[in-house]
């Protein structure tokens, strides 16, 4: 069975990518679960170059396949803040609590329409012969005026849907993976993938 190795230490993307590909015969496994450990130096200044960064190190010490992604909020309002540094904004141990309620600080007062935001993934994906492959992938959206739900991570509770009239933690993964950034980013890979295999 073909292995495909997620590049993250985060197990609810680990968990999202398992449902997605659930039915290619493959095996995900987790950095950890494959016994890799590296710490990659995020030094890209795009969601994309970073996703490739982190793709590489582990390409470089297996046969597998690899996945990698680098993914984040971006509001207009704040120049496109926390961007790149999403899951680094206000220091590395910060919870996504405190985070929020940072970003509803920040926007205090400004108007829904003036609150546009968008969940980015870029995923980078290398195939055993080391080519690479990459998409950036996009959900669209607005900061809300409060946390809500308690599905999803990380900037889920404030980022909300018009079209669902809800956060997007307050979504079934089902329901999320089909429009998220990242429901997307992994089909698109999904597809290289099954192209590369046959």
């Amino acid at each position: 069975m073909t292995k495909i190795i997620f590049a993250t230490g985060n197990a609810n993307k680990v968990k999202e990518v398992k449902k997605m590909l659930e039915n290619l015969d493959v095996e995900v496994l987790s950095m950890k679960e494959a016994n890799i450990s590296t710490d990659v130096e995020e030094t890209g200044t795009t969601f994309e170059e970073n996703a490739i960064l982190k793709a590489k190190a582990i390409a470089n010490k297996t046969d597998a396949i690899v996945i990698a992604d680098d993914s984040g909020l971006e509001v207009d309002y704040l120049n496109k803040e926390p961007g790149i540094y999403s899951s680094r904004y206000l220091g590395e141990d910060t919870s996504y609590t405190i985070k929020n309620q940072a970003i509803l600080d920040r926007l205090d007062g400004v108007a829904k329409e003036q609150r546009t935001a968008r969940f980015v993934c870029a995923m980078a994906v290398i195939m055993p012969n080391k080519k690479v492959f990459t998409t950036v992938q996009t959900m669209e959206g607005y900061i809300g005026f409060e946390s809500a739900g308690k599905n999803g991570f990380g900037y889920d509770p404030i980022f909300f849907l018009d079209k669902y009239g809800c956060s997007s933690a307050e979504m079934s993964m089902e329901e999320k993976n089909k429009i998220s950034h990242r429901g997307k980013a992994l089909r698109t890979t999904k597809k290289i993938i099954e192209d590369q295999l046959k």
